[in-house]
């Protein structure tokens, strides 16, 4: 079932999300060489209790952690490791969701880690950009299908990288995951139609070597399981939480006022 929010509730789940703007703000300055990606869980967890808000991730489906650390190759689900030392040169992915006051939000941001190489800051630059081309279609009237076309029209069309299809965005509110399906590709004009008040994430995974396949890999002592490019090479991932409104998508986990002041309530 899909529910149509209310303005009060939109408000909420922006609430919510400054929340996790916040915390992705602050890892500008905590992700660098020689850090293990277990300070980026600390970080994270810390901040968000500080605001009176809860890490939804935690204890959803046996998840242990607050937030999701993806380093390279790796595409969604890895967990954060005391033992994984990022090194100059890498980029690492960070997904997190958050509940303030039963309001939900999510949202992620791949960073580079020190000085990367120019095809590494190209994927980070177009795979942002690719969301925001997604964003762009989540106007009420368009079809669920625009979205997905406009994002894959860029990444695998234009510039020949992998669109990741196993796993996609999707509504969001009253809880984490919810219907819609969001996928980051498709066929223009095609799939449901957007309706004011419908909230869901929009989360491209793009891959550099231009494979779209993932495969899955155990975390060693955990009962968990989470993916990394079939090809090997490096994925970068960007999402937002946003609201379909009369006025245009309104970003909910903005980060950046000045730059997405278009999409803001």
């Amino acid at each position: 079932m899909i529910t149509l929010k209310s303005e009060r509730e939109i408000k909420g789940m922006a609430a919510s999300g400054a929340v996790i703007a916040g915390v992705h703000r602050g890892l500008r300055d905590i992700i660098k060489p020689g850090i293990s990606s277990w300070v980026i869980e600390e970080f994270a967890n810390d901040y968000i209790e500080k605001q009176g808000a809860k890490a939804s991730e935690k204890g959803f489906e046996g998840y242990k952690y607050a937030t999701c650390v993806c380093v390279n190759d790796e595409v969604a689900h890895a967990v954060p490791r005391k033992n994984l030392i990022l090194k100059e040169g890498d980029i690492v992915t960070v997904d997190m969701t958050v509940n303030l006051d039963g309001y939900e939000s999510d949202s992620c941001w791949t960073y580079a880690v020190g000085e990367i190489a120019p095809e590494l800051q190209k994927l980070m630059d177009d795979t942002r950009k690719a969301l925001y081309l997604g964003i762009d279609q989540a106007v009420v009237g368009n079809r669920l299908g625009d979205i997905g076309h406009a994002i894959q029209q860029y990444t695998e069309v234009e510039n020949s990288y992998g669109d990741v299809r196993e796993l996609i965005g999707h509504g969001i509110q009253p809880t984490m995951h919810e219907q819609p399906n969001v996928p980051s590709y498709g066929e223009a004009g095609k799939g449901l139609r957007l309706k004011e008040g419908m909230t869901i994430t929009i989360e491209p995974m793009v891959i550099l070597g231009g494979t779209w396949h993932i495969k899955s890999k155990e975390v060693p002592g955990e009962d968990w399981e989470y993916y990394v490019s079939a090809d090997g090479t490096p994925c970068a991932q960007y999402e937002h939480t946003i609201a379909i409104t009369k006025d245009g998508p309104k970003i909910l986990t903005s980060q950046d006022p000045e730059m997405d002041a278009k999409y803001l309530l």
